[in-house]
């Protein structure tokens, strides 16, 4: 009897191309501080941000991530048609069913092409592009598109103190293929799902269309779910505890923090990344992503979109080593060691 046949896949893998796309709508601090009685000085010296971009009801999780995907692929010089699997990363898709992933890889044009969505918090980016390079080194695809996509506004409370300001939408994507030459490092990952009221859901969907009954039978009114966030908490554990999983990122790819060239954090606060780079006493040429002050923290797309913006601006280059690292709700992490991609002609 013939024994089963064994996959043969690539030796290396890199980032092939990224795109990312941003809504329309770029929203000020002057338009969030009515509602959470706040000011714009209070704003950027809790997070860094300046303002941020708010999805239209045009922009879909699925119509951002085929825009971006776009981008991806033109970068990467390849077409749909050799895309062999999609992993999505997200945490604001409002339905269960059908996965995100499918819907845009048949808005793309591709035929019969596996396609499934990853939920890791503002680390799913990072989580699906391990698992995207680890199918090319498996010999299950050869080229796989990761994306990451949020449409938080859908989720946030606009009179929540904690919350209003940070959070925005957008998309990230990225074509991961086969490689001469190491283009991505092993990740290093972990959750604590002990912290989990850190950030959170404040209810699900059985509360909240039990009480949207209950308030239709009262004449009362129901609040949708939201996003909440002990934004003390988690500071605490990003400030400590990712600090060492930055370290073992490093360490697993086989290079020292000196000879990175640029640092993209998830894009969660200004605070939390500079303490990060002080903590990990990274030289001052490595240069920093800081694309929060423009675009605010958009959970999986943050790391991508963060990628862009500084190859975008020139501050990076495609072939520099760069370490990414999300971090967010579960608590989760994941971060790996890369080359940076090329993106396509503005």
């Amino acid at each position: 009897m013939p024994g089963i046949t064994t996959a043969v896949g690539a030796d290396h893998t890199r980032i092939l191309g990224l795109g990312v796309y941003r809504p329309e709508r770029v929203v000020p601090n002057s338009e969030i501080i009515g509602p959470i009685d706040s000011s714009d000085e209070w704003i950027q010296t809790r997070s860094g941000i300046k303002e941020r971009r708010f999805a239209g009801d045009h922009e879909t999780i699925v119509s951002m991530s085929v825009e971006a995907s776009k981008q991806a692929l033109a970068a990467s010089e390849l077409t749909a048609d050799q895309i062999d699997c999609v992993v999505l990363a997200t945490s604001s898709m409002m339905v269960l069913g059908p996965s995100a992933g499918a819907v845009v890889a048949t808005e793309l044009g591709m035929s019969d092409c596996p396609a499934f969505d990853v939920s890791a918090g503002c680390a799913g980016f990072c989580h699906a592009l391990s698992t995207a390079s680890d199918m090319v080194r498996a010999g299950t695809a050869q080229h796989v598109l990761v994306i990451g996509v949020e449409r938080l506004t859908d989720l946030l409370d606009p009179t929540d103190r904690s919350t209003a300001f940070i959070f925005a939408d957008g998309a990230g994507a990225a074509v991961i293929g086969p490689s001469e030459v190491e283009g991505i490092g092993r990740v290093a990952w972990g959750s604590d799902g002990s912290q989990t009221a850190a950030i959170q859901q404040d209810k699900d969907f059985k509360t909240y269309f039990a009480e949207v009954a209950e308030a239709e039978a009262s004449g009362g009114t129901s609040e949708r779910p939201y996003i909440r966030m002990q934004g003390t908490a988690v500071f605490r554990w990003a400030a400590t505890f990712i600090e060492k999983a930055c370290r073992a990122a490093v360490e697993k790819s086989g290079v020292a923090m000196d000879d990175l060239d640029v640092f993209v954090p998830h894009q969660a606060n200004i605070r939390i990344t500079q303490a990060l780079t002080r903590a990990l006493h990274m030289p001052e040429r490595i240069v920093v992503a800081e694309d929060i002050v423009e675009t605010g923290n958009t959970s999986a797309a943050s790391i991508p979109m963060a990628m862009e913006q500084l190859l975008r601006t020139g501050q990076a280059k495609p072939g520099d080593t760069a370490l990414l690292m999300g971090f967010g709700a579960g608590l989760s992490y994941a971060g790996q060691v890369v080359t940076m991609p090329p993106i396509a002609p503005q």
